[in-house]
């Protein structure tokens, strides 16, 4: 009888690990390599696959440059966007394509004078900001799902981390001077989705009534939301 329920427990015990094994295995960001790399082929020929990333070239043919981008040496204008931030991110279509499926990315926030980067997530990627320039400091911090919030005043030099799917941000405190964040992604496509936009600025529009309850306001409050946010 013992051995019959210990068989038993151990069926139920296989029946519960092996999903859960699998699981976790899927959940993984990106998936492994099988080689040493897989430099992005960006011909149109290999435009035409449809494929979870970019396929390979011969890695024959690889070549050092494939795996160096000068994209993130040049600054952007923050100032023209509504937040006052703008982001170069590295894509190995177009920057990078040394880094195609290694599971990284190298975004470059350049922020304005009292600029931010307003609430938002990387569904995709946790994320590590380090502080190349700022004045007064940028002023960096998360939530958890607990809404306890994190935040941390940054010098240059200094870095943080921003734990994958927490809504974060990142504000620059001088308001006379600009700051530059380095951020480091776990993520070829980490993705990114700014909290304001996503509620206010979807297509088609979030039903009205949902931002009201929401947010406690009222229909004036939504219409002057949408009209700020450029909508």
């Amino acid at each position: 009888m013992r051995a019959a329920a210990d068989r038993s427990a151990g069926i139920v015990a296989y029946r519960i690990l092996l999903p859960l094994f699998l699981l976790a295995v899927l959940c993984k960001p990106d998936p492994d390599l099988l080689l040493d790399y897989c430099v992005a082929d960006t011909s149109a020929a290999a435009a035409s696959l449809h494929l979870n990333g970019l396929p390979c070239i011969d890695p024959a043919a690889a070549r050092a440059e494939h795996f160096a981008t000068a994209a993130l040496s040049r600054a952007t204008s923050p100032s023209a966007t509504a937040f006052g931030f703008n982001v170069t991110l590295t894509s190995p279509a177009a920057s990078l394509p040394g880094a195609n499926a290694q599971g990284l990315a190298i975004a470059r926030v350049d922020l304005a004078p009292g600029g931010m980067a307003p609430p938002h997530t990387h569904p995709r990627a946790s994320e590590v900001a380090l502080v190349l320039a700022a004045g007064s400091g940028v002023l960096v911090g998360f939530a958890d799902t607990s809404y306890r919030l994190y935040t941390q005043l940054l010098r240059a030099g200094e870095a943080f981390v921003f734990p994958k799917g927490m809504v974060h941000f990142l504000y620059n405190m001088d308001v006379a001077a600009p700051a530059v964040v380095l951020s480091g992604l776990n993520s070829q496509s980490p993705g990114a989705q700014l909290v304001p936009l996503s509620t206010f600025r979807t297509e088609p529009p979030m039903p009205e009534e949902i931002l009201k309850k929401a947010f406690k306001i009222n229909g004036q409050d939504v219409h002057r939301i949408q009209r700020n946010l450029g909508g």
